[in-house]
């Protein structure tokens, strides 16, 4: 993902201030400290606990593409898999193999949008 150094903060910070709020204001409303709501702006803090991006998530009044992309910058950030798939994964043995499959073989973007579109038409 061509995600910038500090997209997840960015994004935090464009999306508070289309809700006209402050940072002391989304710190409150997510029960952290201003200093560390400023931590994570500025991209010093990528690893936040569940809890608090569910916070954050609920104040910005993001949408599901929004806490999606939350997710995913969040996981860019810290090299990780975006919080919202683990438990999804884990649950489930074909998509585990799906995926090292894909991974062992190389599998294209083209490849997986297909797949995506396929089950997306079979709902």
């Amino acid at each position: 993902m061509p995600y910038g150094e500090n997209a997840f903060g960015e994004f935090i910070i464009k999306k508070r201030k289309e809700r006209e709020m402050s940072a002391r204001e989304l710190a409150c409303a997510a029960d952290i400290t201003p200093e560390y709501m400023c931590e994570i702006e500025k991209g010093r803090k990528a690893s936040v606990s569940e809890g608090i991006m569910n916070k954050l998530i609920q104040a910005l009044m993001l949408t599901e593409e929004e806490t999606e992309l939350f997710y995913d910058l969040s996981a860019f950030a810290r090299n990780a898999v975006s919080a919202d798939l683990p438990e999804y994964i884990m649950a489930h043995e074909l998509v585990r193999t799906a995926l090292r499959t894909a991974k062992k073989n190389q599998v294209p973007d083209e490849k997986w949008e297909k797949f995506i579109q396929e089950m997306i038409r079979e709902g």
